[in-house]
């Protein structure tokens, strides 16, 4: 069986060490495409390159709500003119988003956000989105923009939230929140949303799952994330994994 990791941070210097292992592990029990978003300007050369030297490597876009005030004058230009560019392995604008519980202004947070998903509506390009305490702001700033969907990375919020992110044809990232039994919300959204709203997604190196705390989090671990949702909608792990790839095929474009 063939799995996505939607959402991977395999360019940060905690793979600089193992990276090429990294990866073939992955390979080697299926997890063959990893989607790496973009988190500051300075690094979007670094997901070019990677993408450029490994088949199943992709990339998008975009600045972190938590990097913003180190981003350059010139940022929104940067960005335009790498869409504008539209290089082949390229799928989308992210990690953009609202973060509640860091120490940065929301005004500024805003003005980041919003150019971003303009930009994305103008290229016609999905987003992956960051949403900590936010989901309502966000919700309402997609109603705004409308750009041609997306993902909400590692998606914790209400089922009410999850019903509107997919109405507005939005998918949620599942992650290894959904390993760990006190996550009994997300563990209950999860299991109840209809499957064709549902992407796989590490967060790797960062969210450890359920008795791998203090370890590094791998793409492979894709794989536990599937069995522990397969056995919270109790279906097989075989038809979650097939419809989770057709989702993120469609969502990012990626090749069959």
């Amino acid at each position: 069986m063939k799995l996505t990791d939607s959402h991977c941070h395999l360019d940060f210097d905690r793979f600089d060490p193992d990276r090429d292992r990294v990866i073939q592990n992955a390979a080697a029990k299926g997890v063959q495409r990893i989607v790496i978003p973009g988190t500051e300007s300075h690094r979007w050369p670094k997901l070019h390159a990677l993408a450029s030297l490994y088949p199943g490597i992709f990339y998008a876009v975009g600045v972190h709500p938590w990097f913003l005030h180190d981003e350059p004058a010139d940022w929104r230009q940067q960005l335009a003119e790498r869409l504008g560019q539209r290089p082949a392995k390229l799928v989308a604008v992210g990690e953009i988003g609202l973060d509640a519980a860091v120490d940065l202004p929301m005004t500024q947070q805003q003005d980041f956000f919003q150019a971003q998903l303009r930009l994305a509506a103008d290229h016609a390009l999905p987003v992956i989105l960051h949403a900590r305490q936010t989901h309502e702001p966000i919700l309402k700033q997609l109603r705004r923009f409308r750009p041609p969907g997306g993902v909400i990375h590692s998606f914790s919020g209400s089922l009410q939230q999850a019903e509107a992110y997919i109405e507005l044809g939005f998918k949620l990232g599942v992650s290894g929140v959904i390993t760990y039994e006190r996550a009994a919300k997300t563990r209950q959204v999860m299991a109840q949303v209809p499957l064709e709203a549902l992407v796989l997604e590490t967060d790797a190196p960062d969210m450890p799952l359920c008795g791998c705390q203090g370890q590094r989090n791998e793409p492979v671990r894709v794989t536990d994330i599937l069995a522990t949702l397969a056995i919270l909608r109790g279906e097989s792990e075989d038809s979650i994994g097939a419809a989770t790839e057709a989702n993120v095929g469609r969502l990012f474009a990626l090749p069959a």
